[in-house]
């Protein structure tokens, strides 16, 4: 038995000679596959491939790096943006000051948070514990402290015509008072209140202005306790930053860094407040004690500034004290004379030994680089700026001189 699909009677067998299979799908296939092939194109085009391609031109070269055109427009593209970033940076200029004051006060805290936990400490018990001596310390100067200098400062302003009066006296005075007018001059500057902010208000920050700089003192004291207490989380995402090859090395190059700063601005306070305290008990003994507190305080805060600020803290002393009495005012040159040059060869060299160790040209040269960018906190600043910068050039440069 035969099984299959019944054939037609029609239809002529594959086995007969001469005929030829045909078969619906092929056949059908094989005859339209001219028609097919045209319509490829069709399709193509309404796709936009290589005939319209072909239509719009073929794509030429990339654009040369090296032309004038590209040159000058990306070049000039980008000195457009830096001129707005530097327009951006200066509007933000105050915070970015404030920033940095404040991570270089952070750096100068971080010695006594290492000083704790060497004697068992955990770090977060550490800083919690300067954070407090700070914030309390900072309580019982505004309360203690202020209203003293305010007092005293007011003292100051209001005896002045007096003193000038009596400069007036002197002959040599006289003359230059007769071609120049310095006398009235000074006079009028003192009697319209200027004389006591001119003096005072820059340096101390509070007193006669504190209400202006009562805000960024808050801002200071708040990024300063922040940044202490992340200081070391702000460390690590810093260091993560370098290549896993060299991040052992840029963590102990950037510990040195922030230990250096740290222990020169916790030497400059040490070296200030030294200077405060000693002004402070020799103005008691040589009879200037009604302006002690305040002059003190004015010489304390003037010799963090390095370089000239001991040397304006005595000036002013010894001006004030000539106005009250020609002897004291020997006795306050005399003593400024003395003890600038223990703070400079003794005092000054065994604090900051361990902290900085930069030659004298280049604390002159920084000073003054500080000061004409920052003025004041410029010149706080920039030795040790100047320190880091000097340990990375010995530490990196240097050395890769030396092993070519």
């Amino acid at each position: 038995m035969i099984f299959g699909r019944r054939k037609s009677p029609g239809t002529p067998s594959s086995n007969v000679p001469g005929t030829a299979r045909s078969a619906p799908g092929p056949a059908t296939r094989v005859a339209t596959a001219p028609d097919s092939a045209a319509a490829v194109p069709e399709e193509a085009s309404e796709d936009g491939s290589e005939d319209s391609a072909d239509e719009l031109g073929r794509p030429g070269p990339r654009f040369d790096r090296h032309s004038p055109f590209y040159i000058g427009f990306f070049g000039g593209l980008g000195f457009v943006l830096a001129g707005w970033l530097f327009g951006q940076f200066e509007r933000i200029g105050g915070v970015l000051i404030l920033i940095v004051v404040s991570l270089f006060l952070a750096a100068g805290l971080n010695p006594a948070v290492e000083w704790f936990e060497r004697r068992g400490m955990r770090r977060s018990v550490a800083v919690t514990m300067v954070i407090v001596l700070f914030l309390v310390g900072v309580g019982l100067f505004v309360l203690a402290i202020v209203p003293v200098i305010t007092e005293q400062v007011t003292q100051i302003t209001d005896n002045a015509p007096g003193w000038l009066d009596q400069l007036q006296r002197n002959k040599r005075v006289q003359e230059l008072d007769d071609r120049f007018d310095v006398i009235d001059k000074v006079r009028d500057y003192v009697q319209n209140g200027n004389f006591g902010q001119s003096i005072f208000g820059g340096v101390l920050g509070l007193g006669l202005r504190l209400l202006g700089a009562l805000a960024n003192g808050f801002l200071i004291i708040v990024m300063t306790l922040y940044f202490l207490s992340s200081l070391d989380a702000t460390k690590g995402a810093l260091y993560r930053l370098a290549p896993a090859s060299r991040r052992e090395r840029v963590t102990k190059l950037g510990d040195r860094v922030v230990e250096s700063v740290g222990g020169y601005v916790a030497g400059a306070f040490v070296v200030a407040a030294c200077a405060g305290i000693s002004s402070l008990i020799f103005l008691f003994i040589v009879g200037l004690g009604q302006y002690a507190v305040a002059l003190a305080f004015v010489v304390a805060i003037l010799d963090v500034i390095p370089m000239i600020g001991a040397t304006i803290g005595a000036v002013i002393v010894s001006a004030i004290a000539f106005a009250t009495d020609v002897k004291i005012g020997l006795f306050c040159v005399i003593f400024y004379l003395i003890y600038q040059q223990v703070e400079n060869y003794v005092l000054y060299p065994r604090v900051m030994s361990k902290s900085v160790d930069i030659p004298g040209a280049v604390t002159v040269i920084a000073a003054l680089v500080g000061t004409a960018l920052l003025g004041v906190v410029g010149a706080l600043l920039a030795i040790p700026t100047a320190a880091a910068i000097l340990l990375i050039v010995r530490e990196v440069f240097i050395r890769r001189q030396d092993a070519r």
